[in-house]
């Protein structure tokens, strides 16, 4: 199906929306903060979220052809946390699906060795537990995961491994005129710090399930059957097995994909889907999905059963 979509030079569906997005968020801290600080920061968090779907994009080769040049359309670091370029190689490292779900393999992995949960003590292992429902993972998690991954990334930079320090450096290019922007604007920096939260946790709500611990690598990602302002927001990433299988289609090509092809994708993902996520918040705002330690590591996902 993919091989006969015909993918345009330049994806203007695409660039329109990045400049929406700026313009968004340009309005949110400026213009509706001064009439509502609460409007202002509730704006501006909805374009973070937007951008960093639109940085996914990016780094997948959209909305032009020449990588420099989608880098470049978003490069400032509106998300403040996160580089682009490290955003970019451990995104592209989790695309090596027979990984999915390893504990160590797999960048964007939420499941801990079991070995090393059984030595966490009782009230860590609580507030990763309480991360693990959907409702925590949205409060509790934009703290829980920055955290983890700055610790991360700082061992990294100590350790001078490969680009690292390179892509911080480009981020600390990327936050001047950010920095610059809210010098002038209406929005106060502790408001901003709000309206990143904010975009941080509605995007924990796309990656609270998009991968489960299952013994078959296809059968690992979602499909979440969604429609609405949020498969906007997540730029169609809620057919997340479809991007897994097509990696290299634009976002607006996927729900075509996934309609023809319905039955195939959810037998392949072995039934790992949702209508939508109305579904999602029923079946887990308060309970989690599945365990904190990796159910089936080492022999499920280090070394997969079925790696189809």
């Amino acid at each position: 199906m993919s091989d006969r979509i015909q993918i345009a030079r330049v994806e203007w569906q695409t660039l329109l929306l990045l400049l929406a997005t700026y313009a968004l968020w340009g309005v949110g801290t400026t213009l509706a903060y001064g009439a509502s600080p609460v409007l202002g920061i509730v704006l501006t968090g909805v374009a973070i979220t937007q951008f960093s779907s639109l940085q996914h994009e990016a780094l997948h080769g959209h909305p032009f052809r020449i990588k420099w040049l989608n880098e470049a359309l978003v490069s400032p670091a509106l998300t403040l946390t996160v580089p682009y370029g490290r955003f970019r190689d451990t995104h592209l490292a989790h695309h090596n699906d027979p990984a999915l779900t390893d504990p160590y393999d797999d960048p964007e992995s939420n499941y801990f060795d079991p070995a090393v949960w059984a030595g966490l003590p009782r009230p860590v292992q609580a507030l990763f537990r309480a991360n693990n429902t959907l409702l925590g993972r949205v409060v509790l998690g934009p703290i829980i995961g920055n955290t983890l991954w700055l610790l991360t990334e700082a061992r990294l930079v100590r350790a001078n491994a490969p680009g690292v320090r390179r892509d911080w450096a480009l981020h600390a290019l990327g936050l001047v005129p950010v920095v610059l922007w809210l010098w002038w604007a209406a929005m106060p920096l502790w408001a901003y710090l709000l309206a990143a939260y904010l975009g941080h946790a509605i995007l924990k709500i796309r990656t609270f399930l998009e991968h489960r611990a299952h013994e078959v690598a296809r059968a690992r990602t979602v499909v979440v059957e969604d429609r609405g302002p949020l498969s906007l927001l997540f730029l169609n990433n809620n057919l997340h097995s479809v991007h897994h299988c097509h990696p290299g289609v634009p976002w607006y090509h996927l729900p075509r994909i996934y309609a023809a092809r319905r039955a195939e994708f959810l037998a392949g993902n072995d039934g790992y889907a949702y209508s939508g996520y109305g579904a999602v918040f029923r079946a887990h705002l308060l309970r989690a999905k599945d365990p904190v330690p990796h159910p089936l590591y080492p022999t499920g996902c280090a070394e997969p059963l079925d790696s189809r």
